[in-house]
Formats: structure tokens, sequence, C-alpha cells
């Protein structure tokens, strides 16, 4: 039995894992373009956390349509325009973000087109979820039930992709609260509020299992080579300039709008 599992293994395609910890948000974006764009390595990426509170938007996400604009400038939160689509989430140190990075060639089954990615990472998910709560893959979302948590993005390149997802081990409902409910939302959200709508993985399953969970559910797919930050540098040449970035102050006062003047009476 030993023999043949070894042999199994050997048939699997490298993935490089490197393992994060409170890893800023911007910077773990700038590191996944640069690994989409510039390496020929599969990758996984699991950050346990983010250093400080931020918005991230999708690349084609309007501040003006998703976000509680005076709140966001008033607490100075910072708003960030990653490179995939997918929609709007705010994280903090209680998300657990994973990243696949991989070739089209490199899983079999799966076609480069969101549609597919997805539907292999719903199987991959499932075994990670398998004796836990109600998991479903629902229209791109994680859910126990009919309550999410975890949001996904992806963004497809000639010959690979990339698909991310913010898990939600637990959140600030305070932090709900810059988001406006959006225009577009999955059928079986039925307009619940933010916080009706999503739910808190630290309710079903320990952080640390479900890290381990997840790697061990990747290395039924691919053969897992851990790695440390600096082994990314290594494959990717020359200095790469992102496109994931962080949204000025001007550009989110310019989607705020005027503001009605305030005048003050004395008496």
């Amino acid at each position: 039995m030993m023999i043949q599992q070894q042999g199994k293994k050997v048939g699997l395609r490298l993935m490089n894992l490197v393992r994060l910890n409170r890893t800023p948000i911007l910077k773990q974006l700038h590191l996944e373009e640069k690994l989409l764009r510039k390496s020929s390595t599969n990758w996984c990426i699991i950050n346990d956390g983010t250093d400080t509170p931020a918005i991230v938007m999708g690349i084609s996400g309007k501040p003006s349509e998703l976000l509680e604009i005076g709140s966001v400038l008033r607490d100075q939160v910072p708003v960030i325009k990653r490179f995939t689509g997918g929609g709007t989430v705010v994280v903090d140190k209680g998300t657990v973000f994973v990243t696949l990075i991989c070739n089209k060639d490199d899983v079999p089954g799966v076609q480069p087109y969101p549609r597919s990615i997805m539907s292999w990472s719903g199987l991959l998910y499932n075994q990670v979820f398998k004796e836990i709560a109600d998991f479903q893959l629902r229209e791109n979302d994680y859910v126990f039930g009919n309550r999410k948590f975890g949001g996904n993005a992806q963004s497809i390149t000639k010959n690979r992709w990339i698909h991310h997802t913010s898990f939600l081990w637990d959140y600030a409902e305070g932090n709900m609260a810059y988001l406006k409910q959006p225009a577009r939302a999955p059928e079986y959200r039925m307009e619940r509020g933010h916080t009706e709508f999503i739910c808190r993985m630290n309710e079903y399953l320990p952080r640390t299992d479900f890290i381990e969970k997840t790697t061990e559910a990747i290395e039924t797919y691919f053969s897992v080579k851990n790695v440390n930050l600096e082994a990314t540098e290594e494959p990717c040449g020359a200095e790469f300039v992102p496109s994931t970035r962080l949204l000025s102050k001007q550009e989110l006062e310019e989607a705020l709008g005027p503001q009605p003047e305030i005048i003050g009476v004395s008496v």
C-alpha cells in the first residue's frame, strides 16, 4: 500500500506552499499578481490574517456603489483595488486567505474558465469540510447552509489562473457597516443584511485545523513542497509593477461627491 501511495505521489505536479502570518493584504496581493504573471510554477499561499483592517475591492468595483465612503474616510480605512474580479470584502486579523495559482494544464479535468475552476475548488474544499455542517458551493460562494463564510475571486491568463479566497474565521460586526448592500447579489442572499448573510468559521472548527485540512486536501492533487517567502523572488526576474493598488484619499473623496454644507446657527 505504501509503495502504491508513493507511486501515485510521483505522478502529481509540484506545488510550492508558502505559509504567511499576518502579512499585509496589499503585500500579499502584489506577491500573488507577480507569481501569476512571472512564474511558471504552481503556488499555494496561506496567510493567517492580515496586520490591519482593510477593504478589498474587485478590479471593476466602484467605491460609490459598494462603500459607505463617509465612514471609510472618517475612520481612515485603507481601500485596495485588486487585480482580480469578484466582490468587496473587509479583511482583518480574523480573515484566513488561501490562494491557488496554477498552470492551466496541471489540474486534470479543469479547464481555464471560471465555472470549471470554481467547481474544482468546491470539490477541494468539500474534502476540508466533509465532516463539518452543511458545506456547499453556492453561486461562487462557500457556505454553511445558507450563510456565507468564504468569498472567491479569479483571474485567468493565457497559460495560468489564480483562485483566491477570503475565509471569515472571525470578523468584527462594526466593520460590516463600511459596506453598502450590493446592487448585484447572489439569489440565495435574499436581500439579507451583511450580518444575517455571513457566518464565522470559528463556530465550526479551530483555525489550525482548517489550515491543516486545507493543506492535506491540496496534497491529493499536487506534490506539495513547503518553501519560505524568499523563494518567491527566485523565478520572477526583473522588477514587476503590480496593478493592485491602494486608492487615494482624493479618489475616495471624488467618489463621495459634494456634500451639503452644514451652516451653524448661533443662539
